[in-house]
């Protein structure tokens, strides 16, 4: 049922010129300067030259995956190569029905709709896309009681991009819905490092191949987090004078980072360190991981655990988080240490 008026669409999206900012001159605007998601790249390629051979706008697409992997990114080049308009919003950002209705309503013939963190939509909000992502149209109820009645808007055809960290918590209607679904992967070392040198050309920094590489190599397979480091990395090279990034100036910035050699940071470490010290290795629930470490546990589920389980270092089971022997290495502990210690406190005893 929807009885709300429209909400002021130009408060909750964003223009393709309002983002197209200078803190984004690093993501690439084709599908020929994008690294990495090589599948998907093909793919989607397919697509947009058969839905513009038939001049029909792109089918809706989902992508899903942790973040920092290029998901607005991927949105921004669909668009570009498309010829459309893009709009940008947010699952949290719509809060009520007429919101979403001001978008949809303002949206031009092929227009690019991104909506991130779309797993986050209100219940309600989500029922008003069903209609319009199937019919293009928009199914208002206007008034109360024996009075009400239904009134038919259509909708120009658009495309929605919906981007999310969690694909599972999508009401099965809406992921129904989208005729392309994506899944970004973690990047190689080789695809991250093609991507600081690119950035780098991109901020006019000049950077040696080995820093590049070492910067790559401790960014976790995440493009975001490269480009974070290669920032912080350029100014303290800046502050010591030299024109060109050296491995040498690479290793110093990010040891001052306590970014460690396979990328891991405090946070990463200390998630270790409770299951090994305070829960023997695990199991140990995610409620009980974000109590121990002060951390919020939807960070630790999407932010650090990804990563930890690529490398192997930390499973998931039934009864909780475990750590695995290769994670017992990495913190210089031997996997049993610390219940073969209580045990022998007890024997002491």
């Amino acid at each position: 049922m929807f009885d709300e008026e429209y909400g002021d669409e130009s408060l909750i999206v964003s223009t393709k010129t309002e983002y197209d900012l200078e803190e984004n001159v690093l993501r690439p605007k084709t599908m020929a300067d994008y690294v990495g998601q090589q599948k998907v790249k093909e793919n989607l390629s397919v697509y947009i030259r058969a839905a513009k051979a038939r001049g029909e706008a792109l089918d809706h697409v989902l992508l899903y995956g942790p973040p920092g992997l290029g998901k607005t990114t991927l949105s921004h080049i669909i668009a570009n190569e498309m010829g459309a308009n893009i709009k940008m919003t947010s699952g949290p950002a719509i809060e009520r029905s007429g919101d979403l209705a001001a978008i949809l309503t303002n949206l031009n013939e092929g227009d690019v709709l991104f909506i991130d963190e779309i797993h986050r939509l209100n219940r309600s909000v989500e029922e008003i896309l069903y209609s319009a992502m199937e019919d293009f149209a928009l199914d208002i109820i206007t008034g109360k009681g024996p009075s009400a009645s239904s009134i038919r808007f259509t909708l120009n055809r658009f495309t929605l991009v919906g981007a999310t960290t969690r694909a599972g918590m999508l009401a099965p209607p809406l992921r129904d819905r989208f005729g392309i679904i994506n899944r970004l992967e973690m990047y190689t070392p080789e695809e991250l490092q093609k991507i600081v040198t690119r950035s780098a050309g991109a901020l006019d920094i000049a950077i040696q191949a080995d820093a590049a590489a070492e910067i790559a190599r401790r960014s976790r397979g995440t493009p975001r987090i490269a480009n974070r480091l290669l920032k912080r990395v350029r100014d303290f090279s800046a502050v010591k004078g030299n024109a060109t990034i050296t491995k040498e100036d690479a290793r110093f910035a990010l040891a001052r980072l306590d970014i460690d050699e396979l990328g891991l940071d405090g946070t990463d470490r200390n998630l270790l360190w409770a299951l090994i010290d305070k829960f023997g290795g695990g199991p140990a629930g995610l409620e009980t991981l974000a109590a121990t470490t002060g951390e919020d546990a939807n960070t630790i589920e999407d932010v650090y655990e990804p990563y930890l389980l690529q490398l192997g270092f930390i499973a998931r089971t039934s009864r909780g988080r475990i750590c695995l022997k290769g994670g017992y290495q990495h913190m210089g502990v031997e996997p049993g240490m610390k219940a073969r210690k209580q045990m022998s406190m007890f024997e002491e005893d």
